[in-house]
C-alpha cells in the first residue's frame, strides 16, 4: 500500500473532522520522523507536545513491550503495582497528595470540573459557577468545550451546559468583578497554548490564587500542554509559586501513549466518595507503564533543566529572526520549549513551506507559529530549522 492509497482510504472511511497534511508518517527515531516514501522530517510539533522523549525512546518502548506481555488491562476493582507506582511518582514530582488516572486531557479536565462542582455543592446551595479564560482550550467534550473560551468550538453544540463564565486572560480586574460566593472553581492554563502561546505575569497567577482563597473557590490549572518539563520547570505554575488546588496532566505523561491524570490535595480528595467518579480504561497497566517510563526519563535526564536551557537558546534564535523580518514577525513569546511566533498574517504558508523542506511545525490561533518539539531536541536540530526559516520567510 502506498501513501496515496492510505490517504484515499482514510478520507473515505474516517469522519471528516481533521485537516491533514498530505503525508503518511510511518516511523520515527529521536526527533526525526519518516513517511512511507522514506522522506525524513525534523519534528518540532511532537504530536502537539506529546512525544516529549522523541520517537521510539528505548526506555519507553521496552516498558510498553514488557507490560504488554504481562497484563494490558484489568478493572479498577483490583489493585496493580504499576498503578500504585505511578500514583506515588506523581505525588513525588508534583507535591500533590492524590491523583486520578484517566485516558485524555479532556477526561482529566472533566474530572477536575466535577470535583470543583461537588466541592461547591458541599459548601453551599448555588455554589456552582466556574470561570475560565477567553482564548483558552480545555477539550472537546460538552463540558470542556463549554469551559473553553473560544466560541468557534462551541458552535452547533447548543444548548451548552450552564454555570460557566469567561474573563479576559491576564486581566485580574475582570476576574475580580466576576468573582462571588457562588463560584466553585476557576480554571486556567498557566500558559495558553492553543490560544496562541500567551504567557501571563507571575503576579497575575498569584492574584488569581488570592481571589480563589477569598471566595473559597478551587483553583484549577490545566497543565496538559505546559506540564511535565515543557516550560522549563516541572509545571508552569511553579514560575509564580501559585500552587493550584487541582492540576490536570496529559500529553507528555505517556510519552505518546494515551494517559492523563488530575491531581489534588488530601483534603479535596475526600470530596469524592466511592462511585462518584470512575473510568473503565483509566489507570490501566499498559498506560501506567508508559507513564512510569516517561517520568523516569524526565527525572533521570533532568529534562526540565534541559528544556529551560535549550528553550532559551531557541527563543534567542527566534528573536534574531524577528529582527530580520520585523514586518512579518510581530512577537516571540513562550517559556522553555513552548514557544510561539506571532505573525502579521496567517501562518499556514510558513507551515506548508517548512514541511516541503522536511520540517514539521504548527500554526495555532491562525497566525501563531507554535513550536513544541520533543524535550530532547538539540541545538543542532534547532539550527537546522532556523536555516529553513531563513529560506522561507523572505517569500512569506
Amino acid at each position: 500500500m502506498n501513501q496515496e492509497t492510505v490517504i484515499a482510504e482514510t478520507e473515505k472511511y474516517y469522519l471528516p473532522v481533521f485537516s491533514r497534511n498530505q503525508i503518511v508518517l510511518d516511523h520515527g527515531k529521536g526527533c526525526k520522523l519518516y513517511d512511507m516514501d522514506g522522506n525524513e522530517y525534523l519534528d518540532f510539533l511532537a504530536g502537539i507536545a506529546v512525544n516529549a522523549l522523541g520517537h521510539a525512546h528505548p526506555v519507553l518502548v521496552n516498558a510498553i513491550a514488557e507490560q504488554a506481555g504481562k497484563l494490558i488491562h484489568c478493572s479498577n476493582l483490583y489493585y496493580t503495582k504499576v498503578q500504585a507506582d505511578l500514583a506515588k511518582t506523581l505525588a513525588e514530582v508534583s507535591g500533590f497528595d492524590r491523583s486520578f488516572i484517566c485516558n485524555s486531557g479532556a477526561e482529566a479536565n472533566e474530572g477536575a470540573l466535577k470535583l470543583a462542582r461537588k466541592y461547591g455543592h458541599q459548601k453551599a446551595a448555588g455554589k456552582q459557577r466556574i470561570i475560565s479564560a477567553m482564548h483558552s482550550f480545555h477539550g472537546r467534550t460538552l463540558a470542556t468545550l463549554t469551559v473553553t473560551g473560544q466560541p468557534k468550538y462551541q458552535k452547533g453544540y447548543e444548548p451548552l451546559p450552564t454555570g460557566f463564565d469567561y474573563v479576559e486572560y491576564g486581566d485580574i480586574k475582570a476576574l475580580e468583578n466576576l468573582m462571588g460566593e457562588d463560584v466553585c472553581g476557576v480554571i486556567l492554563e498557566p500558559i495558553q497554548g492553543e490560544g496562541g502561546v500567551h504567557v501571563p505575569s507571575d503576579e497575575y497567577l498569584k492574584q488569581v490564587r488570592a481571589l480563589c482563597d477569598k471566595y473559597d473557590a478551587l483553583l484549577i490549572f490545566d497543565e496538559i500542554q505546559t506540564g511535565l518539563c515543557r516550560s522549563g520547570k516541572w509545571f508552569a505554575w511553579e514560575y509564580s509559586e501559585a500552587k493550584p488546588d487541582i492540576m490536570t496532566l496529559a500529553k507528555a505523561l505517556g510519552g505518546g501513549f494515551p494517559v492523563a491524570a488530575f491531581l489534588t490535595t488530601e483534603r479535596l480528595a475526600h470530596v469524592f466518595a466511592a462511585g462518584d467518579h470512575g473510568s473503565t480504561f483509566g489507570g490501566n497497566p499498559l498506560a501506567c507503564a508508559a507513564a512510569n517510563a516517561s517520568l523516569k526519563v524526565m527525572r533521570e535526564e533532568n529534562l526540565a533543566v534541559k528544556a529551560a536551557e535549550t528553550g532559551a537558546y531557541f527563543k534567542t534564535q527566534l528573536e534574531a529572526l524577528q529582527k530580520k523580518f520585523p514586518d512579518k514577525i510581530m512577537e516571540v513569546r513562550g517559556r522553555g520549549l513552548l514557544l510561539g511566533m506571532e505573525l502579521s498574517k496567517p501562518g499556514k504558508p510558513i507551515v506548508d513551506a517548512c514541511l516541503q523542506k522536511g520540517m514539521i511545525i504548527n500554526c495555532t490561533a491562525g497566525n501563531v507559529i507554535r513550536l513544541v518539539p520533543p524535550l530532547v531536541i538539540t541545538k543542532a536540530e534547532i539550527d537546522a530549522l532556523m536555516a529553513v526559516f531563513a529560506e522561507v520567510f523572505p517569500e512569506f
